[in-house]
């Protein structure tokens, strides 16, 4: 007769073995789970972690950019303070200069008026010491006509004669007065001109420092 097959153990033995591989498919399932919440975790950790380095390496970049711009601010206000300092040394050598310029310069011409004075005065004692040896008494009482009338025109070629030396006299004063004057200027052109060379070399010794 053979044997009898025992279906309710062949359906039990193969219910196990579905529920074992069910199993064990749950199992790696949960593992693969596991381990992708793992990276997941790790993959969050070094986002956070970038991401506070770039905070940080921003935060540093924008500590040293303020310095920097500290530093350029204090320069260029150190800067406007020396050219400052600088500006106003340099207007006062320029005022000391001309100061200096126009004391020498009237200096001068008080030396050329003193002498222009001394000289006027000269001048005046000697033309009183010729009037006084022209001027003679005029004795005509013991004259007779014909002397008279020679005495007559005596007196008028010496009247004559001294118009003429007038007119040469205010000649030359006007001479002598342009040519005062042309010195005037030519002194005065002269000192600008050196005052101008004095305030380029100044600036040249500025601009070479």
């Amino acid at each position: 007769d053979g044997e009898k097959v025992d279906f309710d153990d062949l359906h039990k033995k193969r219910q196990n073995k579905d529920l074992i591989e069910l199993q064990g498919l749950i199992d790696v399932h949960f593992e693969n789970r596991k381990k992708e919440e793992e990276e997941l975790i790790a993959l969050k950790s070094r986002i956070e972690k970038r991401r506070s380095e770039r905070a940080e390496i921003q935060r540093v970049r924008t500590e040293k950019d303020k310095e920097r711009q500290a530093r350029r601010e204090e320069e260029r206000l150190k800067k406007e303070e020396m050219d400052q300092r600088r500006k106003a040394d340099d207007d006062a050598k320029k005022k000391s200069a001309l100061t200096n310029m126009g004391s020498s310069y009237s200096s001068s011409l008080q030396k050329a008026d003193t002498k222009r004075g001394g000289k006027k005065q000269t001048e005046r004692e000697k033309k009183k010491k010729i009037l006084a040896e022209r001027r003679k008494p005029l004795n005509i009482d013991h004259l007779n006509e014909d002397k008279l009338k020679d005495k007559a025109k005596e007196l008028w070629e010496w009247m004559h004669q001294l118009e003429s030396e007038k007119y040469e006299h205010i000649e030359k004063l006007k001479r002598q007065k342009y040519e005062v004057s042309d010195l005037i200027c030519f002194f005065h052109r002269d000192t600008m001109q050196n005052y101008c060379y004095y305030t380029l070399g100044l600036e040249s010794i500025h601009f070479l420092n």
